[in-house]
């Protein structure tokens, strides 16, 4: 039994040399060649869209400011300013956008910044409002005179195609661009004014409402029916919700969409909130800020890595999702996704702007036996939502998420449910144990031979009676 133990730990400790020796060759080559489709991207955004594309591996400045924003630099940290009527708002921005070190960008940088020096003037007196615990974002006043010149300014930039040519131009994924609301787009089912709540629904990262309608929504009861008004949105960037080239889809516009799309739209008081992967950063940012309506949350497989003391925040998380490994699988697709820019953007070219070719494929193939609609949440998005909710969401929001979960335990009384598919190999399953070390009293149901999607699909009518019975539990404890 002690020369297996052996044998095993010694086969253990080759197979992680290997994997670390592969991965550091693998991943060299991908550093080189995303800086080589760097400028195969600006030359053909070139000629199609007669402007240089900037991208965060040259200059993280030009990236953000020829989106139409200004971007300063708070306590060390960065931030970009949104105009309001007489306000300016700064809001951050996760700088594993443009922080993402390895041999290849850190020598193009060099010799970026030695060929062009960047040079922004201009002073602007500020007097800063203290930032209260838990607050997103920060103000301070300004001289209208100043705000009118900056809005000049940032109007005056020419906003790039939408879509672009790189995105999908179907009815489907473009539908926004035909109304004149600005708003996401909102599935709802049941009574509008006879329902006793709402039920908020909230997506993860490339996915869309369809994961809720498609499942759950016709697997509720006549009872829950008649009780509840269902509302599944689809989040800034995603399925079939506004897409705009110039956002940079940060925490407070991805929360002040749902706000203004879901609860001030359908004048929604009191409500439950569930919310899968990424959705559950916003299910909190949305419960702090309405505190006294949130009935019940029910997370599903919550993205929470406490991070160590001394750690910068986003770094931690950025690696701790994306390893830059080639095994498991899992860890070198976050990789690719979170590391390489344009890279990424060639996968979301081949495969998102072409979705409706492989849609054809799947159906042909599969003589239409199986449902799209995962692959439909899969595929319609563009690259900039997937790139920028990617960074500022789930690397972005790392600093905020222990106030969130303290402000949960401490000033919100609702139900706190956790789901996790025991063989979920996207989010481990330490972090919802994790979750529930902050909240103490939140229920962790671990749920066996289930992973990251089947948590949900496959299992829609077992986990539509789960979600029932916490509601009724909450609606009467409250």
């Amino acid at each position: 039994m002690d020369v297996i133990c052996n044998i095993c730990s010694v086969l253990k400790l080759i197979g992680g040399v290997l994997n670390k020796a592969v991965s550091f060759l693998v991943f060299c080559v991908l550093d080189l060649v995303d800086f080589i489709l760097c400028f195969v991207y600006k030359v053909i955004d070139f000629f199609i869209e007669a402007e240089w594309k900037p991208c965060y591996c040259t200059s993280a400045k030009e990236a953000i400011t020829g989106s139409g924003k200004i971007l300063v630099s708070e306590q060390g940290e960065s931030k970009i300013v949104c105009l309001t009527s007489t306000k300016l708002q700064l809001e951050d921005i996760s700088d594993t956008l443009y922080s993402r070190p390895s041999l290849v960008t850190e020598v193009s940088k060099l010799t970026v910044n030695e060929l062009k020096k960047l040079k922004f003037d201009g002073t602007i007196i500020q007097s800063c409002e203290k930032i209260k615990k838990g607050t997103v974002r920060s103000t301070f006043s300004i001289n209208s005179t100043i705000v009118e010149m900056l809005q000049g300014k940032m109007v005056g930039q020419q906003l790039h195609p939408i879509p672009r040519w790189s995105d999908c131009d179907c009815k489907h994924c473009n539908s926004w661009t035909s109304s004149s609301k600005d708003t996401l787009f909102v599935k709802a089912e049941g009574p509008k004014d006879k329902a006793r709540e709402d039920v908020l629904f909230i997506h993860g990262f490339i996915s869309s409402s369809a994961f809720w309608t498609e499942t759950l929504f016709p697997n509720f009861s006549s009872t829950a029916k008649s009780t509840y008004r269902f509302l599944a949105v689809d989040l800034l960037g995603f399925g079939r919700s506004p897409k705009p080239a110039d956002s940079l889809y940060t925490l407070r516009e991805h929360v002040d969409m749902i706000e203004k799309s879901v609860l001030e739209a359908n004048k929604v008081k009191s409500f439950h909130v569930v919310a899968h992967s990424l959705g559950c950063i916003l299910a909190l940012a949305i419960a702090v800020k309405h505190p006294g309506s949130v009935k019940s949350l029910t997370l599903l497989a919550p993205p929470y890595y406490p991070v160590p003391k001394g750690e910068p925040a986003t770094q931690y998380i950025m690696r701790r999702i994306a390893p830059r490994r080639v095994w498991p699988v899992m860890a070198f697709g976050s990789s690719i996704a979170c590391w390489y820019e344009h890279i990424s953007r060639t996968i979301c070219l081949v495969i998102c702007k072409n979705h409706r070719l492989w849609e054809f494929l799947t159906k042909l193939i599969t003589r239409n036996r199986v449902r799209t609609f995962l692959f439909e949440g899969f595929m319609c998005h563009t690259h900039n939502a997937a790139w920028h909710t990617l960074h500022n969401i789930i690397c972005g929001t790392a600093s905020k998420l222990d106030r969130y979960l303290d402000a949960v335990r401490d000033r919100l009384k609702c139900d706190v449910t956790i789901f996790h598919g025991k063989d979920d190999q996207v989010i481990p399953l330490e972090c919802s144990y994790n979750v529930q070390r902050k909240i103490p009293r939140a229920r962790v149901k671990v749920v066996e031979n289930k992973d990251h999607i089947t948590i949900v699909v496959g299992r829609q009518k077992a986990f539509a009676r789960e979600l029932e019975e916490i509601w009724k539990r909450s609606s009467t404890s409250n």
